[in-house]
């Protein structure tokens, strides 16, 4: 199984409120008595896509995407206020409740995984199972590799353009530069520096270059609320403890686990993963050999299809 389901749309959508600033899109897809399973998408800040509901078999799984705060068809767009990892957390159990869902599967990619796992360590007799791609841990080091120096290294061609918006000067520290200039009033700025920061991932994030996914992180609508809301995540180290998440583990050792990641993933290094797999030896580990950082690969797409198939089975048992 390599080939994504066929294109569906949404049954049902909503529009839930969930505080003063927030209202939060919510569609529901595929089989309404099926498994239910929530789709946590990357950035914090990128949204969803129609093809994101392909993941999942339209006849075994209830498949509930929703958009973040500030992105996507949430609104308002690319805010910051009432913003942090916490409220997306308490978010996705609104959401559980308001859907009237006991249990359901989570599954998450990049930032996705990181939320995905501190929901799980958070409201672990929600979730009936994991499903994670392109482990994210959150960590200091782990932000300063992909914004700061480590991926540079690789792509200096991509890199010099990634940090053209910033002066020199303000070079020793690229998130606290960018973060500056993203919530500055000038807003042709601070739209340069958006497709500059957002751009950087999309181009980094296939182990080939992929012009629709470089496209999708760089048009100004999603580059505003991407750029934006990652860097003010960062600047907060995401409301986290250090190594906040390894040391959790114990919380969902019990939920059934499956970690796709792939070999040359240069946004979130393959490392992470292994040490999320170290931590859970419970959960079940694929490295993809020829992939980097993105959904759309093709080893990460038969891996991720394969898991919600071997899922599925395992939770009828």
């Amino acid at each position: 199984m390599s080939e994504l389901f066929d294109p569906i749309k949404p049954y049902v959508t909503h529009h839930l409120q969930v505080d003063e600033v927030h209202t939060l899109y919510i569609e529901e897809c595929g089989n309404p008595s099926g498994l239910p399973v929530v789709f946590l998408h990357g950035g914090p800040g990128a949204g969803c896509g129609a093809y994101h509901r392909q993941y999942f078999d339209p006849e075994v799984y209830r498949i509930v995407l929703f958009d973040q705060r500030g992105c996507g068809k949430s609104s308002p767009h690319a805010s910051l206020e009432n913003n942090t990892t916490w409220d997306l957390v308490a978010d996705i159990e609104l959401i559980r409740q308001h859907l009237k869902i006991d249990q359901w599967v989570v599954f998450g990619g990049s930032w996705g995984s990181t939320l995905s796992l501190l929901y799980a360590q958070t409201h672990p007799t929600s979730v009936s199972g994991l499903i994670l791609r392109g482990i994210f841990l959150a960590r200091d080091k782990d932000v300063q590799w992909f914004y700061q120096e480590g991926t540079s290294k690789l792509f200096p061609d991509y890199w010099e353009k990634y940090i053209q918006p910033i002066p020199v000067a303000e070079r020793g520290d690229m998130v606290s530069a960018f973060y500056r200039q993203l919530t500055d009033d000038n807003e042709v700025q601070m739209l340069r520096a958006a497709k500059a920061w957002s751009t950087w991932e999309g181009v980094t994030a296939t182990l080939q270059a992929n012009a629709s996914v470089v496209e999708s992180f760089s048009n100004s609508h999603s580059a505003i609320s991407v750029a934006r809301i990652e860097c003010h995540y960062f600047m907060h180290q995401c409301w986290l403890e250090p190594d906040q998440i390894i040391k959790n583990v114990d919380k969902i050792r019990h939920i059934p686990g499956y970690i796709v990641h792939g070999r040359y993933d240069v946004i979130c290094p393959v490392e992470q993963a292994w040490e999320l797999a170290k931590a859970w030896p419970e959960a079940e580990l694929s490295i993809i050999g020829d992939a980097g950082h993105s959904i759309v690969e093709p080893g990460i797409t038969q891996a991720l299809l394969r898991a919600t198939e071997n899922l599925s089975k395992k939770l009828k048992e």
